[in-house]
């Protein structure tokens, strides 16, 4: 059992009557709330006998499994008509707590969740180790390069299982269990193309058409792969932020993986070295830089508020933007070991046109040293781990 930032949130959440915790297969969901809730029964429903009694007589299942303390219905979203009878156990006992739910698609859940639960569920997410949770478990004393290959899912570190090993039958298995009942059997040698060809685009703009083009599907089927890719936490998007200076700016989103392992598997990267060899160093890292924005986020139980910035004809951009609502905090990543003065240069132009003051303005880098300039603050990618909670939140 790693320490996950997220457990102190979990059992924030636990005033609730049900508490959902969503994340990719192998983040760890199952160990988690399993040791923050150790006296609730664990069910799950990825079983078949027990989810077939869940389906077929929610109402006894319930009633069987009653006790004192709570249930644990792991694999949820195998039995979302639960939560009919969920609402009712809960509006009627008024237990803190006695529900956990984990799911590992959400493309199934969230409408059951939102509409059958509403105001009666706590969501949280949890996703594979971030920087800080690799750094603190002392799980990342190799350079960035080793970090960025080797990902985060907890299995690798606490099984030692080499990447070249996991991620292929990680990939296999998500695409017969998760993907195979939603889309065509003859589509699924496809499918595994498709998503091949997403990792070869991390870091750039999601064109739908292209990517289709490429692929050899229609561009409606593209956008329904993206969004199974999406609810099932294998990637994301970074959409574009809009303020009124007078400029026209680009509108599509760009497209990063929750998890660099799996992207750098997809690519055929096969080490390290390979790595800091590849064309795709820089958009891994800036992807590594990124995801873990959005985990430091989600470890503290709040809504990711993570954009980038571009003008239309692309002159200017600013990899991230952090929108606190009443400030923004501009970003730029870095894959070098060394800062130079032109590295702020899309950071000064948004401060020029945005107002922005330079010591809200950060670069993260694959070097350690922080510093301290005039035009902001630079710093390592192991600092980056703890920029939210002890830059960002502080400012607020």
């Amino acid at each position: 059992m790693y320490t996950r930032e997220l457990a102190q949130v979990l059992r924030r959440y636990a005033k609730f009557p049900v508490v959902a915790l969503l994340g990719p297969r192998q983040s760890g969901k199952t160990t988690l709330v399993q040791s923050t809730f150790p006296n609730h029964k664990f069910l799950s429903l990825d079983d078949e006998l027990t989810q077939a009694f869940a389906r077929e007589d929610p109402e006894g299942f319930l009633l069987t499994h009653e006790n004192e303390h709570g249930i644990i219905l792991d694999e949820f979203q195998y039995a979302p008509k639960l939560t009919t009878y969920i609402k009712l156990e809960a509006d009627k006992k008024k237990r803190p707590g006695y529900f956990v739910l984990t799911g590992s698609q959400n493309f199934l859940m969230n409408k059951s969740i939102t509409e059958s639960l509403a105001g009666r569920v706590g969501i949280v997410h949890l996703f594979p180790l971030s920087n800080k949770e690799l750094i603190d478990n002392q799980l990342a004393a190799g350079s960035v390069h080793d970090v960025i290959y080797t990902g985060g899912y907890p299995r690798i570190y606490s099984d030692d299982i080499v990447p070249t090993d996991f991620y292929p039958s990680y990939i296999a298995s998500y695409i017969q269990r998760d993907v195979g009942s939603l889309i065509n059997p003859g589509n699924m040698a496809t499918f595994r193309r498709f998503v091949q060809l997403c990792a070869g685009r991390i870091g750039q703009l999601c064109n739908i058409s292209a990517l289709a083009a490429e692929t050899g599907i229609s561009a409606p089927t593209a956008k329904e792969w993206l969004s199974i890719l999406e609810a099932s936490y294998i990637l994301f998007f970074l959409e574009p932020h809009f303020n009124n200076f007078n400029k026209r700016l680009v509108k599509m989103p760009k497209l990063y993986f929750f998890d660099t392992g799996l992207a750098c598997s997809l690519l055929r990267i096969d080490s390290p070295e390979a790595l800091s060899n590849s064309h795709f160093q820089g958009s891994l890292f800036e992807s590594f830089i990124i995801a873990d924005l959005y985990k430091q986020y989600c470890n503290q139980g709040s809504r990711p508020s993570l954009y980038f910035w571009r003008d239309s004809g692309g002159a200017h951009e600013v990899d991230c933007i952090l929108d606190q609502g009443v400030k923004n905090y501009p970003i730029e990543i870095k894959a070098g070991q060394a800062i130079a003065t032109d590295s702020f240069r899309g950071i000064d132009y948004w401060n020029e046109v945005a107002k922005g003051d330079p010591r809200d303005s950060y670069i993260i880098y694959a070097g350690d040293e922080k510093q301290l300039r005039k035009q902001g603050t630079v710093i390592g990618w192991r600092e980056s781990g703890s920029l939210i909670k002890n830059s960002i939140m502080k400012k607020k």
